[in-house]
C-alpha cells in the first residue's frame, strides 16, 4: 500500500464531530469504544460473525471480546497511531449490524 493511501489520524475536533454520527460510541484510551448488549449469546455471536466479514472487506479489524451476550469493541488504526475515518466507517457498519441482529426474534 502506498504511503499516501494510508488513512490519516483524525484531530480531536474531527473525532468529536464524527462521534455525533455513531450513537453509542465514545473515545476510551485513544480508541473508539462501544459495548454491544444482546438478548443472548446467539445474537452476540451472529453480530460478531457479520461484523468480522464486514471488517475483513474493509481491511480494518477490531480489537474485541465477547462474554455471553456482550461484545466489547475498540477501534483504532495502528498504522496511523490513532482514530481514522476507517474506524468511524466500521463503527457505522457495526451499529447497523447490531440493530439487525437485535431485531431477530429467532436468535
Amino acid at each position: 500500500m502506498a504511503e499516501s493511501s494510508r488513512p490519516e489520524r483524525l484531530s480531536d475536533a474531527e473525532i468529536e464531530q464524527a462521534l455525533e454520527s455513531v450513537p453509542g460510541w465514545m473515545v476510551q484510551r485513544g480508541k473508539l469504544h462501544r459495548e454491544f448488549r444482546f438478548q443472548n449469546f446467539n445474537q452476540a455471536f451472529g453480530f460478531m460473525t457479520r461484523a468480522a466479514l464486514c471488517s475483513e472487506t474493509m481491511n480494518h479489524h477490531p480489537e474485541w471480546s465477547n462474554v455471553y451476550a456482550t461484545v466489547v469493541v475498540d477501534l483504532v488504526t495502528h498504522s496511523a497511531d490513532g482514530i481514522t475515518n476507517l474506524g468511524f466507517a466500521l463503527a457505522t457498519q457495526m451499529n447497523a449490524i447490531s440493530e439487525e441482529c437485535s431485531m431477530r426474534k429467532d436468535a
